[in-house]
C-alpha cells in the first residue's frame, strides 16, 4: 500500500510529456533518434527480453493504479444478505421464537456452515475470473529481440518498439518513430471529435500542450487511420490518461434519474416514479432476478417461484395439523418449506462457470462474458475466416507468373521466412499450361537466383520492385537466423522479393535510401487492395506500386509486357484480362492465394503527409504479373469440422480470397463435400458463392435459396452481417470470426462474436464475446464443446437438487397422513434431518456435478434450444420421475418399519421427545433419513449420464464389471463428496444424544436390511428408467431417418451432412441456378 501511495505521489510531480524516468527534455521537444538513445532502445529489434523483463520489475506494470479487484467484505455480505441465507435465518429467528433452542442452534450452526463454505468457493471463483478478465485486457504489438509478440498491454515498459495499426488501442505514451497515413482517435484525452494526423519528423516546445504534440500518441486513444512504429517513453500513471485517472475516481450511480421537464423542473409523482424504481431494482439485484447471466436470472426466479411454493407447503403443513400452535409443528412446516427451497443454487452455477471459463483458457479461448458461456453450446452454424483460422497463416510463396517471362516456382522449405534455402525452377509457359503439381519439365530448369535475375531482364526487375515495396513485412537476420514481422500474406511475398536480393530494408533503410516512401494507401476490405507511393533518390522520380485482389487491381491497369516486347508496354485488351484471370483460376484451383501486382510512374508533386485521391493514384497501372501464396490447412481443421458436422453445427467460410480458391480449401477440410460433382446443380450454386452474387440478392431471394452458401468468396464486411441476418431468419444461432476494425458489426450483430487474440485488432476484441489466443479454428469447436459441457453440468446439478427437492417435499407432505392418538401428524423426516440433507449431504455434490467431464456422445448430438433452455421436456420428465420414486421407497421404508415390523405404533409426542412408545417411530424416521442420505449421493452418480447406464456409461470399454468404479473416480471431487455424505451418516444415527434428542432419530439395526434393499430399487428403477428412455429415442431415431438401404448409423460424415444435396433431379427448376434466375 506504501508502495502504491509513493507511486501516485511522484505521478502527481510528473511532468507532462516526460518519461517515467525523466529525459532531457519532454518526448514531443526531442527528435525520435534522441529520444531512442536516452532510452536505450533499438528501432529495428526493439528490447531484449531480459532488458524488458528488468525494467517491469523496476517501474511496475503499465496500469492506471490499483484495479478494485476482489473484495471479501463484499463477498460476506453477498452470502448473508441472499434470499437462501434469509430464509434460514428467518427459521431460526422462528426457532427460537418458539423456544425450540436445538432446531434453532442447529440452523443457526448450518447458516454458518453456508456462509463459510460459500465464502471460500464465491472468493475462489472471483479470483478465477479476475485472472480471466486479465487474460482479456488489451494486447499490445511490441518487438523484443527482433520478432513481433503480442503482450498483454500491462506488461509494455518504457523504451518498448510498438508496432500499430488500424483498430488498435495505443498501450501507452509513444514517440513515433515512423508514421504512414496515421490518425488516433483523441476525444478521450483532448475533447477534440476529429482524429489528428501525426508526423514523426516534428519536434514541439516543452510547454506544448497535449492536443498540439502530433509526434506524440497517447495511451488509451484509438487509430482510426494508417499505421505507425513508436518509443514508449510513459507507462501507468505517468501516461497523460493516467494523470486524469489518478484524480478522478467514480462511481456509477444505481439511482434512477428523475424525469424533468425542458426548464429542469418535474412534477411529484415523477420523484415518486423514480424512487419506485430505485427500490424495485434494488430488490431485483438482492432477489438476483435483474443481474447475471440470463440462466442465472432464471434461476434467481426459479428460486423466488419456489420460496412462495415452500410458504404454500408450510401452510398446508399447519393446515393438516388444524393450525396447531405447538412448537415441533411450527418448526415442522418451516422445514417443509425449506425443503423446497433450492440451496445454494445460484452459487454453485457461478462456481461451476467460472471453473469452465478457467478451463477454456488452456484450450485457448478467453471467455470474455459469461453470456457468451451459455450460448456457446447453443451454436448451431460457425461462420469463420479461411486465412490463420482454417488455415495455418504461414504463407509461402508458391508460383509467381510474369507475362513478359514466365513462370517461376518456388520449393517450399521447413523454413518458410529463409530467403535463403528452397529451390527456385522456371518454366516459359503460363501457369494455366502447368500441370497443378507439376514442378519438373523438359523445359523447366533450377537456377541460382542471381542467374535468374539477369535472365528475367527488365520485367523481373519492375516485377520484384512491387513486391518488395507495396509491403509493409519486415524480414530480417538477426544472430543467423531469420526474423519476420507483418501480415503472413506480406511476409511470404517479402521473402519471395528477398530471394533475389530485393528485400525492403536493403533499399529504404540506412543514410543514403534508394528509395523513400511518400504515401500508402492501406488495403481496403472494400476496394481489396492496397498501394504506396515512392520516391527514387537518384533521379526524384516518383512511383505507385499496387498489388491485390486480381480483379480489382487488372481492373485499374491499361498495359503490360509482353513476352515478345518486355521493354516497351503494350495495350492490356479484354483477351488479355480474360488470359490473366484463367491462369488466376489456374493458381487458384491449386488451393493459392492470387494476387496481381501493378506499378506506374507518379508524375504529380508530392510531400510526405499530403492528401492524395486514391482514384487518382491508382488508375492506369501496368500490370507487372500475378503471385500464388500457398497457406496450407491446419492439420486439426478437418478434423474439427468434421467434429461440427457430427454435432449437428454447419460451418461457413467467408473469406476474401478468390472463389477456387476458397473452394480448394474447403474441400480438403471438408466444408464442402468431396463429391462436388454429384451435388444438385442448384444446390452446387448456393453452396458457393462471391459476395457480389450474394449482396445482389433480395432478403426474398436469400430466404428461398435451397440452402445457405458455405463459402462466400472475396467477402466484405457488409457480407457478414447480411449473412448473420439470412441466418437468424431461418432460426439459427451462429458464431461469426473476425479481427478487423469493418468485423466490428458482424460480430456484435452475432450471437456470439469471437475475435482473434493474435491477428485481431482491440476494436475487433472489446466487440466480441470470445477471444480465441491462438487464432485457431479447432479451438472454436472445443470452446463449443467446453460450452455443451458446462451447460449439461448445471443441467445435472440442477436436475440434482430440484428431484431432490420434489422427493423431500412429497415425502413430508404424504406423511402427514401418520396420525397419532393425539391427532397430530408424526413426521418420517425431522426438521433437523432435512436441514442436514439440503445444507450439508447435496451441496458437495452438487458443486462435483459441476466438475463433471463431457459424456462421450456430447458432440455427436444436435446443438441445445436456448430459448427451451436447461428446462426441456426430458429434464421436466426426469425431475418429477426422479423425485417420485424417491419419494416412494422413502415411505415405503417408513411404513415397513412402523407397519409390517412396528405394529403400526406410532406413539404420542413422538415428535419432540424419546420415550418407549416413540423407539418405532425413532427407528422408522432413522431408516428413511438413511434411505433419503444415500438416495441424494447415489442420485449424484446417475446424474453422471442422464440416458446411458451408470454401470456401462463408456460403451466400448472391455471393463463390463468394473467401469463404473473408473468412471466414479475420475471426477475425485464427486467421489470424496459422496464418500462424505455417505461415511456421515454413521455418527449421525449412533452418537448417542445427537442422535435422540437433535436429529429425533435412534440407532437402527435390522433396519439397514431396508436401507440396502432400497437403495438396489433406487438403483433399479433409475436404470429402467433410463433403459426405457434409450428405447424410445432409438425408435423415434429409427423412425426419422428410416428411408431404406444403409442405416442413419452406418453413413459416414459426408453422407449425414450432405446425403439430402447429393440426389440428382431431373426438375428443370432444380437444374437452373438461383443466381441465374435473378440474372
Amino acid at each position: 500500500m506504501a508502495a502504491d501511495e509513493k507511486e501516485l505521489a511522484s505521478a502527481g510531480e510528473h511532468i507532462s510529456g516526460q518519461a517515467n524516468k525523466p529525459m532531457s527534455y519532454p518526448a514531443h521537444a526531442l527528435t525520435y533518434e534522441q529520444v531512442i538513445q536516452e532510452l536505450d532502445s533499438d528501432p529495428i529489434n526493439g528490447l531484449s527480453s531480459d532488458a524488458a523483463k528488468q525494467r517491469l520489475e523496476e517501474l511496475g506494470q503499465n496500469i492506471l493504479g490499483e484495479s478494485e479487484g476482489v473484495s471479501p467484505l463484499k463477498i460476506i455480505i453477498a452470502q448473508i444478505a441472499n434470499a437462501m441465507t434469509l430464509v434460514l435465518i428467518l427459521a431460526m429467528a422462528v426457532s427460537f421464537g418458539i423456544k425450540s433452542w436445538i432446531e434453532g442452534a442447529v440452523i443457526s450452526l448450518v447458516i454458518v456452515i453456508n456462509v463459510v463454505v460459500g465464502f471460500f468457493q464465491e472468493y475462489s471463483a472471483e479470483k478465477t475470473m479476475d485472472s480471466l478478465r486479465s487474460l482479456s485486457s488489451p494486447t499490445a504489438s511490441v518487438v523484443r529481440d527482433g520478432n513481433a509478440s503480442v503482450i498483454p498491454t500491462s506488461e509494455v515498459v518504457m523504451g518498448d518498439l510498438v508496432e500499430l495499426k488500424t483498430g488498435d488501442t495505443v498501450p501507452a505514451d509513444l514517440r513515433i518513430i515512423e508514421a504512414v497515413n496515421f490518425e488516433t482517435d483523441e476525444a478521450l484525452l483532448t475533447g477534440e471529435s476529429l482524429p489528428v494526423l501525426k508526423d514523426e519528423n516534428a519536434t514541439f516546445n516543452d510547454d506544448t500542450g497535449p492536443g498540439d504534440r502530433l509526434n506524440v500518441a497517447f495511451s488509451s486513444s484509438t487509430v482510426t487511420k494508417g499505421r505507425a512504429k513508436g518509443i514508449v517513453f510513459a507507462t501507468g500513471t505517468f501516461t497523460e490518461i493516467g494523470a486524469i485517472a489518478v484524480a478522478l475516481r467514480e462511481k456509477s450511480s444505481k439511482v434512477r434519474p428523475v424525469k424533468r421537464k425542458p426548464d429542469g423542473t418535474a412534477k411529484p409523482h415523477r420523484y415518486l416514479e423514480a424512487y419506485t424504481l430505485t427500490t424495485t431494482d434494488a430488490i431485483g439485484r438482492f432477489l438476483g432476478v435483474n443481474v447475471g447471466t440470463p440462466l442465472q436470472k432464471k434461476l434467481s426466479r426459479l428460486a423466488v417461484l419456489l420460496f412462495f411454493v415452500a410458504v404454500v407447503f408450510a401452510i398446508v403443513v399447519l393446515a393438516a395439523n388444524k393450525f396447531s400452535n405447538r412448537s415441533e409443528v411450527i418448526i415442522y412446516a418451516v422445514a417443509t418449506g425449506l425443503s423446497m427451497i433450492p440451496a445454494s443454487l445460484v452459487v454453485v452455477l457461478t462456481i461451476t462457470m467460472a471453473a469452465g471459463t478457467k478451463s477454456m483458457v488452456h484450450r485457448h479461448v478467453i471467455v470474455r462474458n459469461l453470456k457468451s458461456l451459455e450460448a456457446l453450446g447453443a451454436v448451431t452454424d460457425i461462420c469463420s475466416d479461411k486465412t490463420g483460422t482454417l488455415t495455418q497463416g504461414k504463407m509461402v510463396a508458391k508460383r509467381a507468373w510474369i507475362p513478359a517471362v514466365g513462370t517461376y516456382t518456388v520449393d517450399t522449405s521447413s523454413e518458410p521466412v529463409n530467403p535463403t534455402v528452397g529451390e527456385i525452377t522456371f518454366s516459359n509457359e503460363k501457369p494455366s499450361q502447368l500441370k497443378p503439381n507439376e514442378d519438373e519439365s523438359a523445359d523447366r530448369n533450377t537456377s541460382e537466383p542471381d542467374k535468374l535475375l539477369s535472365q528475367g531482364g527488365s520485367a523481373l526487375t519492375n516485377y520484384l520492385r512491387v513486391a518488395s515495396l507495396a509491403n509493409l513485412a519486415t524480414v530480417s537476420e538477426l544472430d543467423g537466423k531469420w526474423h519476420a514481422r507483418g501480415d503472413p500474406t506480406e511476409i511470404a511475398i517479402q521473402v519471395f522479393a528477398s530471394r533475389f536480393n530485393w528485400n525492403r530494408l536493403h533499399f529504404t533503410q540506412g543514410d543514403k535510401p534508394e528509395w523513400s516512401q511518400i504515401s500508402e494507401l492501406p488495403f481496403d476490405s472494400d476496394v481489396k487492395r492496397m498501394s504506396v507511393i515512392f520516391k527514387h533518390n537518384p533521379t526524384s522520380e516518383s512511383f505507385v506500386f499496387t498489388k491485390g485482389a486480381v480483379e480489382r487491381v487488372i481492373g485499374i491497369c491499361r498495359d503490360y509486357y509482353s513476352a515478345d516486347n518486355s521493354e516497351q508496354p503494350v495495350p492490356l485488351t479484354d483477351e488479355f484480362r480474360e488470359e490473366i484471370l484463367q491462369n488466376m483460376t489456374a493458381l487458384a484451383s491449386m488451393g493459392l492465394r492470387v494476387l496481381a501486382l501493378a506499378s506506374r510512374r507518379f508524375d504529380g508533386k508530392l510531400e510526405k503527409g499530403d492528401d492524395v485521391d486514391r482514384e487518382v493514384v491508382e488508375s492506369n497501372l501496368t500490370f507487372q504479373g500475378l503471385i500464388g501464396l500457398y497457406d496450407p490447412p491446419r492439420p486439426e481443421s478437418a478434423a474439427a469440422v468434421r467434429s461440427c458436422h457430427e454435432a449437428g453445427i454447419s460451418v461457413h467460410m467467408l473469406t476474401g480470397d478468390h472463389p477456387e480458391t476458397a473452394k480448394a480449401i474447403a474441400v480438403e477440410v471438408g466444408i464442402l463435400p468431396s463429391r462436388m460433382e454429384r451435388v444438385r446443380r442448384d444446390i452446387a450454386d448456393c453452396m458457393v458463392m462471391t459476395a457480389s452474387q450474394f449482396d445482389a440478392l433480395s432478403d426474398e431471394r436469400v430466404d428461398e435459396l435451397p440452402v445457405l452458401p458455405l463459402v462466400i468468396a472475396r467477402c466484405a464486411p457488409s457480407t457478414k452481417v447480411r449473412m448473420i441476418d439470412a441466418l437468424h431468419r431461418r432460426k439459427r444461432f451462429c458464431a461469426m470470426t473476425g479481427d478487423g476494425v469493418n468485423d466490428s458489426p458482424s460480430l456484435k450483430r452475432a450471437d456470439v462474436g469471437i475475435a482473434m487474440g493474435q491477428a485481431g485488432s482491440d476494436v475487433a476484441k472489446e466487440a466480441s464475446d470470445v477471444v480465441l489466443s491462438d487464432d485457431n479454428f479447432a479451438s472454436i469447436v472445443a470452446a463449443i464443446e467446453e460450452g455443451r459441457r458446462i451447460f449439461d453440468n448445471i443441467q445435472k446439478f440442477i436436475l440434482h437438487v430440484l428431484a431432490e427437492n420434489i422427493a423431500q417435499a412429497l415425502t413430508l407432505l404424504v406423511g402427514l397422513a401418520f396420525k397419532d392418538r393425539t391427532g397430530l401428524s408424526v413426521f418420517p423426516l425431522a426438521p433437523v434431518e432435512i436441514l442436514w440433507i439440503i445444507c450439508v449431504t447435496s451441496g458437495a455434490p452438487d458443486m462435483g456435478l459441476g466438475f463433471e467431464q463431457s459424456v462421450s456422445d456430447i458432440m455427436s448430438r444436435p446443438p441445445k434450444d436456448l430459448e427451451t433452455g436447461i428446462f426441456d421436456a426430458e429434464f421436466l420428465i426426469d425431475m418429477f420421475v426422479y423425485g417420485i420414486w424417491v419419494a416412494a421407497l422413502c415411505l415405503g421404508s417408513f411404513t415397513l418399519v412402523v407397519y409390517r415390523f412396528g405394529g403400526g405404533n406410532l406413539g404420542m409426542g413422538c415428535n419432540q421427545d424419546y420415550g418407549d412408545s416413540c423407539d418405532v417411530v425413532f427407528r422408522a424416521r432413522a431408516t428413511t433419513f438413511a434411505c433419503l442420505t444415500w438416495f441424494a449421493l447415489f442420485l449424484a452418480w446417475e446424474m453422471i449420464d442422464r440416458r446411458r447406464s451408470f454401470f456401462r456409461m463408456q460403451p466400448g470399454s472391455k471393463r463390463y464389471l468394473t467401469q463404473w468404479a473408473v468412471d466414479v473416480w475420475r471426477n475425485k471431487f464427486l467421489f470424496w463428496a459422496v464418500a462424505f455424505g455417505f461415511f456421515s451418516l454413521f455418527p449421525i444415527v449412533y452418537i448417542p444424544g445427537l442422535n435422540t434428542i437433535v436429529f429425533k432419530h435412534v440407532g437402527i439395526t435390522w433396519e439397514w436390511a431396508i436401507v440396502i434393499t432400497a437403495s438396489v430399487l433406487f438403483f433399479a428403477g433409475a436404470e429402467c428408467w433410463k433403459w426405457a428412455k434409450r428405447v424410445y429415442l432409438r425408435r423415434k431415431d429409427a423412425r426419422r431417418h428410416a428411408s431404406g438401404g444403409i442405416a442413419w448409423k452406418d453413413l459416414d460424415v459426408e453422407q449425414r451432412v450432405f446425403a439430402e444435396y447429393l440426389e440428382h433431379t431431373s426438375d428443370d427448376a432444380a437444374t437452373e441456378s438461383p443466381v441465374e434466375k435473378r440474372q
